[in-house]
């Protein structure tokens, strides 16, 4: 998720304040259904991490991929629970409007194991793909499975590959450093553009899989 740099500020005082404690609870918030910086607390951890040495990577990784797999299973048991009307209803105060209530349940539909690992690194599945996991009455060790690999794979990714760059700044110096700051900024405006064009995409095939407003679709197998 991208944040404007007031934003970055609160994140770096977190981090200060409570380490990966932070990180651990940015990302389970997130995992868990509502929009909140986990995957940009993860990156600035990771470059602390690499810049300063005050935290481990290992351990900023480990709280990360630890704060994804409780958060999705939270999130998993809301939507098993609390059902899918329970988000049709009120999916609009936690930003889940029907439109991303379509994508979800048009790719999990097809994809579900796949959805859940790759949904990951995803900007909107990576919020919401548990909650639907959970309303879709998927397996729970099923989801399990997929889910740890996924929350693990991805903040090893993240995590390290942020980590390195901060080393690669710091140990560069100042010009090298600010050309690797202005490409990385680059390549993440590219992956949220290219993001948001497929999410558009899907969108219009969702909506031609489920027209119309979705109370009139059931929420998945009965238990």
């Amino acid at each position: 998720m991208l944040v404007a740099p007031l934003a970055l500020i609160s994140l770096k005082a977190a981090l200060a304040s409570y380490g990966y404690l932070a990180v651990f609870a940015f990302v389970g918030i997130e995992s868990l259904g509502i929009p909140f910086p986990g995957e940009t607390m993860l990156i600035t951890a990771a470059i602390y991490s690499g810049t300063s040495g005050n935290l481990s990577i290992a351990l900023v990784v480990a709280a990360a991929a630890t704060g994804a797999i409780v958060g999705d299973n939270v999130g998993f048991a809301i939507g098993y629970w609390g059902g899918y009307r329970l988000l049709v209803r009120y999916g609009n105060y936690i930003r889940l409007d029907q439109a991303k209530l379509k994508v979800g349940r048009y790719v999990f539909s097809r994809h579900g194991g796949k959805v859940v690992f790759f949904g990951r690194f995803v900007s909107v599945l990576r919020t919401y793909a548990a909650l639907l996991a959970g309303v879709n009455r998927m397996s729970w060790w099923r989801f399990f499975v997929y889910n740890a690999a996924g929350g693990i794979v991805w903040a090893t990714l993240y995590g390290s590959g942020a980590y390195y760059l901060g080393r690669e700044i710091e140990r560069l110096g100042r010009p090298v450093g600010i050309g690797l700051a202005v490409a990385a900024a680059i390549a993440v405006v590219a992956a949220f553009i290219f993001v948001r064009r497929s999410e558009s995409r899907l969108e219009e095939r969702a909506e031609a899989e489920f027209p119309g407003p979705l109370e009139g679709f059931p929420g998945g197998p009965p238990l």
